[in-house]
């Protein structure tokens, strides 16, 4: 039985991984320690099968070298501290991380296998350790349109994105509650019909915004009644990295020999959970629609395809229908008035699952198949 050790399984990410992996009683196969960075030696508080009941020492690198994986969900920094001493170290196990800090490198995997286990598979074969899951956007566009991939259909993809609060993480989410809190708190009257001065409560709400005391230490800015086209650092082409992440990670996923453009807008949207995004995709060539359909429909078995009607798109096409679920809405598509190439469409995925920690926890049972 392989030794895991995870870490980071308190924060938001992790808790919808260890939600999962208990769902689908993935601890009977394996003996596992979780390990701590803050309650080094306490009782473990997750009552699983075959697992330590004393917290192990997240910094302890003589520790975590006895795992054979290490599953990390604790951030880009933890990481950066321990990966490389843990390697330096001698430790030949695997290590599974939900942070971007390794992903781009040369001898790490970002892991999607319903797209890419070939790739995966010969990473494996060549004795490649570090399995990495990608951007959250970058892996529901890519199962919302597996089919087109799968088929070598797409010339180029512009995506425009509407990235829920919970991207930021708790913090954050919390932060976009005590920002509409502030406001409403102030705006909204015993009376529940303003319609008649409502320019009037529009122009209060907006000075809200600027408040000195108006809550911003997270997103630097007001999410709440309003909207942040701008996602991470800054690059110096003009992008964000968050855009950057887009055609650098898929392509990466692919592993194909024609790189595939992909560029577009990262937006910020107040939304609780979940991440939407606008695609335009240029086809190779004309493809009738129905055939189109049947690609994306037949790819995975998360994809729900959505019919493009109003009524279907807003029953299912939204943030509030795909939250907590593996399911991946995909609608909104047409061929577009620009040419018979052009196509619309339209998906929303939880990120918090498909878009982080499933691909972690499926990364596990591929381990266990070696």
């Amino acid at each position: 039985m392989k030794k895991l050790g995870i870490i980071g399984w308190r924060g938001m990410v992790g808790q919808v991984l260890m939600e999962q992996m208990i769902a689908a009683s993935d601890f009977k196969h394996f003996e596992t320690t979780f390990f701590s960075t803050s309650q080094i030696g306490e009782k473990n508080p997750i009552d699983v099968a075959n697992s330590n009941p004393i917290l192990g020492d997240a910094y302890n690198i003589e520790q975590l070298k006895k795992m054979d994986i290490i599953l990390t969900a604790q951030g880009g920094d933890y990481t950066e501290k321990i990966h490389p001493q843990l390697r330096t170290s001698g430790f030949k196990g695997f290590w599974i991380d939900a942070a971007s800090t390794l992903r781009m490198k040369n001898d790490a995997v970002i892991i999607l296998d319903p797209l890419n286990k070939d790739v995966i598979l010969r990473a494996l074969q060549k004795n490649q350790k570090d399995f990495i899951g990608g951007n959250c956007t970058v892996s529901l566009m890519m199962l919302a349109l597996g089919g087109l991939f799968k088929q070598e259909a797409i010339e180029w993809i512009t995506s425009m994105t509407y990235q829920a609060a919970s991207g930021g993480g708790a913090r954050h989410m919390n932060e976009l509650l005590n920002q509409m809190k502030f406001v409403t708190d102030k705006v909204v009257s015993s009376t529940p019909d303003q319609s008649a001065q409502i320019l009037q409560v529009e122009k209060k709400v907006k000075n809200l915004l600027s408040d000195p005391a108006f809550p911003r230490e997270n997103f630097g800015a007001p999410l709440a009644f309003n909207l942040l086209p701008w996602i991470d650092s800054e690059l110096e082409n003009g992008q964000s990295r968050e855009e950057w992440k887009a055609g650098a990670e898929a392509n990466k996923i692919l592993q194909s020999k024609t790189l595939i453009p992909i560029d577009g807008t990262c937006v910020r949207v107040s939304t609780m959970r979940c991440h939407s995004q606008a695609l335009t995709i240029k086809l190779k060539k004309d493809i009738p629609i129905d055939e189109i359909e049947s690609m994306i429909r037949e790819h995975n078995e998360w994809v729900k395809f959505v019919p493009n009607t109003k009524s279907e798109t807003l029953k299912f096409l939204t943030p509030e229908f795909a939250s907590g679920s593996l399911s991946i809405p995909v609608g909104r598509v047409r061929k577009m008035n620009l040419g018979p190439t052009y196509l619309n469409a339209f998906t929303v995925g939880d990120q918090l699952l498909w878009g982080a920690a499933e691909p972690l926890r499926r990364m596990l049972h591929i381990l266990l198949e070696q």
